[in-house]
C-alpha cells in the first residue's frame, strides 16, 4: 500500500473515533431512583433502555433504593445538590419536599397540553402542589375488593351485602372470617371515611381529624369488628395473606402489591369497594396512590432529566409496564390496547379509579401518621372512645403543626 493511501485510510480512522468520542463526549448521562422489585424492577429498566435506545443525547441509568430508606434519602441527598436528577414516589411526600425547598423542580415551563390530555383525568392534581406542577404521574394504586372466586360466585355490591355474605361465611371459632383487611391502618380505612365524607385535613391544610363524620366512619368499622363479629383481631398484612391463601378469608381489601403474595392454587377476582348503605349509599372511595416522576432541583440536566419523565408516561412506555410490569399506568391510550383491556387484573383496579380520591400532598401530611395510627390501635383495643382518640389525634397534629410552622 503507497504511503499516501495510508495517509488517507489514517484520517478516516482518526476521523471515525473523533465522530463516535464526540458523540459519546455529547450524551449527556442521568440517573434515575426508583424502589421498584420484581417484575416492575425488570419492566422499569426495560423502558429506560428502550428509552435510551430511542434517541442518542441522553443516557439513563436506574437506581433502586431501599423503600424503607428512599424517602430519608431524597431528603438528605438533593438539597445537599448529590442524589439524582429524577426520582419516583408517592405523591404524599410532595407537599413536604416542596416546602423543604431545593429538592422538586417546578415543571409547568415544561408541561404541554398535549402531555395532560394524554393522562386518565385527575391524575395531574397529585402533582401539583399550591397550583405549580411538581412532576408527571407514572402510575396509580388503591385498595379493591379482591374475592376468592371459588366461596364468593358475586361480590357484594353494598355494605348491607357485604355483611350478610361475610356472616354467612364466618366462624371465628376455627378462624374463618368473611372479611379481612387491614382496618387499623388509617390508610386502609380511608375507604370508609371518604365515603362519610370525612377527611383528615380541609382547605389548607386544616386538620379535621375529630369530624362527626370521620367518627361515623369508625363507628361503622367497629360495627363490623365486634357486633357483627366478620372480621379477625389484629390484622397485618401477613394475617390477611395467609387466611387468603388458606381460603379462611374470603373477601379482601387491598391492591395490587397483594397479589404478588397470592398461592397460585387460589382463584380470585377484582371488584370495586362497595357502596355503603350508612353512609346514604355513598362508595367507599379509598385514597388514591400516585406515583409521580420529579425532576430532582440539584440536577444539571434539568431539561434531559423532563425528556424522560415523558418518555416514562408515553403510551409505548405505558404498555410495558402494565404488561410485564403489572402497574396501572396514566396513560388513558394503554387502556385501548386490547391486551390491557382483557387483563382482568388491571381493569379491576382500573374500575376502582372512577371513585378513589387522590391522596392529601399536604407537608403536614407526615405529622398526621402517627398520631392517627396510635388512635387507632387505642379504638381497636378498646382502650378510648372513637371521640377520644380522635380528639387526642386532633390536639397532637394541632400541635405538631404549630411548631412545625414557628421553626421556619
Amino acid at each position: 500500500m503507497s504511503i499516501d493511501r495510508w495517509i488517507v485510510r489514517g484520517v478516516a480512522v482518526a476521523a471515525a473515533w473523533l465522530g463516535m468520542a464526540g458523540s459519546a463526549l455529547a450524551a449527556t448521562e442521568i440517573v434515575v431512583w426508583h424502589a421498584y422489585r420484581g417484575n416492575e424492577k425488570s419492566a422499569f429498566e426495560k423502558v429506560v433502555d428502550m428509552f435510551n435506545k430511542s434517541q442518542g443525547k441522553i443516557v439513563a441509568k436506574t437506581l433502586a433504593v431501599p423503600f424503607d430508606a428512599y424517602a430519608d434519602k431524597i431528603t438528605a441527598a438533593v438539597p445537599r445538590g448529590k442524589g439524582p436528577d429524577v426520582f419516583i414516589f408517592a405523591q404524599d411526600r410532595l407537599g413536604g419536599w416542596v416546602e423543604g425547598g431545593q429538592t422538586v423542580e417546578p415543571i409547568d415551563f415544561y408541561v404541554e397540553d398535549e402531555t395532560v390530555a394524554s393522562l386518565v383525568p385527575g391524575m395531574m392534581k397529585a402533582v401539583t402542589y399550591r397550583d405549580t406542577i411538581y412532576g408527571l404521574p407514572l402510575n396509580y394504586k388503591s385498595i379493591a375488593m379482591i374475592y376468592n372466586t371459588a366461596m364468593v360466585k358475586s361480590p357484594p355490591k353494598t355494605t348491607g351485602e357485604l355483611v350478610r355474605m361475610a356472616k354467612e361465611m364466618t366462624n371465628a371459632a376455627s378462624g374463618r372470617f368473611g372479611l379481612a383487611y387491614e382496618y387499623s391502618n388509617y390508610f386502609f380505612h380511608a375507604a370508609l371515611m371518604n365515603a362519610f365524607g370525612g377527611q383528615v385535613f380541609a382547605d389548607g391544610a386544616k386538620p379535621v381529624i375529630d369530624s362527626k363524620q370521620n367518627v361515623a366512619a369508625i363507628n361503622l368499622m367497629m360495627k363490623w369488628f365486634k357486633q357483627d363479629g366478620i372480621l379477625p383481631a389484629e390484622p397485618s398484612s401477613t394475617l390477611v395473606s395467609t387466611l387468603f391463601n388458606e381460603a379462611k378469608a374470603a373477601i379482601v381489601f387491598s391492591g395490587p402489591w397483594f397479589l404478588g403474595e397470592v398461592s397460585d392454587s387460589v382463584k380470585y377476582a377484582i371488584a370495586p369497594l362497595p357502596k355503603v348503605d350508612e353512609a346514604g349509599g355513598a362508595p367507599m372511595r379509598p385514597w388514591l396512590t400516585v406515583e409521580g416522576i420529579y425532576v430532582s432541583a440539584a440536577s444539571k440536566a434539568k431539561e434531559e432529566a423532563y425528556e424522560l419523565a415523558r418518555y416514562l408516561i408515553s403510551t409505548e412506555a405505558a404498555l410495558v409496564l402494565a404488561l410485564e410490569g403489572g402497574q396501572l399506568p396514566t396513560s388513558k391510550a394503554a387502556y385501548n390496547d386490547p391486551r390491557v383491556a382483557k387483563n382482568p387484573t388491571l381493569m379491576g383496579f382500573r374500575a376502582q379509579l372512577d371513585t378513589a380520591v387522590p391522596m392529601p400532598n399536604y407537608a403536614e401530611m407526615t405529622l398526621m401518621w402517627s398520631p392517627v395510627t396510635t388512635a387507632m390501635n387505642k379504638i381497636v383495643k378498646g382502650s378510648a372512645t372513637p371521640e377520644q382518640a380522635l380528639a387526642e389525634a386532633q390536639a397532637t397534629v394541632i400541635d405538631s403543626i404549630g411548631k412545625l410552622r414557628r421553626g421556619k
